[in-house]
């Protein structure tokens, strides 16, 4: 059984001979009951200090879980970005790798057009110089055919 402030200020006791001192007991019953009174403030200040301390706990475990979770989304997070960029930085390179590759096939086209118009032009220039080898001695043959001809006629005039 409990006993309350109340019970101790209610207290009746029964009287006696030779019995005690009826002031000094309810004397020290009122000082017992204020103690009382004041533990059992106290003892409801600690319940509600710990109630509060308590919640702050609570509060504090929600505000950890919650950074907890923002530090992981945010990891999370950084490992998409790298990824993302990972594959960007690869596509980018693939397509200036694919690029490089058709400049260099151009140009190796170039190379090939250049080298067989510098076939056909060595093959027209020694065309050219055969012609003009021929024609030069097409007209030698003339010119000697000419003085031969003037030397006949010349003899045939002297004749």
């Amino acid at each position: 059984m409990r006993i309350t402030p109340l019970d101790i200020q209610q207290k009746q006791f029964k009287m006696k001979m030779r019995g005690f001192d009826v002031e000094e007991v309810y004397g020290f019953l009122e000082i017992v009951r204020e103690e009382m009174e004041d533990l059992l403030r106290e003892n409801a200040n600690l319940k509600e200090n710990i109630q509060r301390s308590e919640n702050q706990v609570r509060e504090y475990r929600d505000m950890e879980t919650t950074l907890r979770e923002t530090l992981m989304t945010a990891q999370q997070m950084v490992e998409d970005f790298k990824i993302n960029s990972r594959k960007e930085a690869e596509l980018l390179i693939r397509e200036a790798e694919t690029k490089a590759d058709a400049l260099v096939r151009e140009a190796h086209e170039k190379v090939i057009k250049i080298h067989e118009d510098i076939t056909d032009m060595k093959g027209i220039r020694r065309h050219f110089k055969e012609e003009l080898k021929r024609l030069i001695e097409n007209h030698l043959k003339m010119l000697e055919f000419d003085n031969r001809r003037e030397g006949q006629d010349k003899e045939a005039v002297t004749e």
